[in-house]
This record gives C-alpha cells, structure tokens and sequence, in this order.
C-alpha cells in the first residue's frame, strides 16, 4: 500500500513599492505621459485623469517586460525632471511576489509492511 504523507503549505509573500517620477504635458490632442525615470513608459490620454491610468497601466507593462526578460528595473530617481513638463508628480509601482510549495511524496519513507 502506498502512504501519501503531506508535510503541508508554505505561504510566502512579498510587497514592494518602488516610487518613480511621473511628467504630463497639455498639448492641443490631449495629454503627453511619461515616466521620467523609467525608459519606454510613455503614453497619450485624451485629458489628465485619462492620461494617468494610462501611464499607471504603461509602467505595469513595462515592469513585466523587465522582469519576463530577466531584466533589472531601473531605479528610481526622484532628481529626474523635464523642463519641459507642465506636471511632475510620484507614480507608485507595488510589486508582489508568492509563493506556494506543496511536498506529497508518493511513498512514505516509514512505510510498514504487512
């Protein structure tokens, strides 16, 4: 007879938060935006909340792309500016990792026999 011996879950979570610098500039389409300190995060929105969702959005996708290709993100760096930008305010990237292990071995070390 095959024992099947659980030996339980483990649960592990990890939340980050990394604050980046966000610009937005007014032109007559819309709005410009862009994460400063974040290379490729950039967007257009049809007005400023518009354009804020997008950019939120924009700097998921970015993060993803970084971490699927084993790439660093970049770090922030809230010296980042635009003289050219009509708004510079924080954008918060949260990360979060889990993890879940299961071990069920399909025969028990200790099985007995009859």
């Amino acid at each position: 007879m095959d024992d099947h011996l659980s030996l339980g879950r483990a649960h592990a979570k990890i939340v980050s938060m990394l604050t980046y610098k966000a610009m937005y500039k007014y032109v007559p389409e819309g709005v410009h935006a862009e994460v400063l300190d974040f290379p490729g995060a950039i967007t257009f929105g049809s007005d400023l909340e518009d354009a804020r969702q997008r950019l939120a959005s924009a700097l998921v996708d970015m993060a993803e792309t970084n971490l699927l290709a084993n790439e660093p993100l970049p770090a922030p760096d809230p010296t980042r500016t635009d003289t050219a930008s009509d708004i510079e305010e924080p954008i918060h990237l949260l990360l979060s990792a889990s993890s879940r292990v299961a071990v069920t071995p399909a025969k028990s070390a200790m099985s007995h026999t009859a």
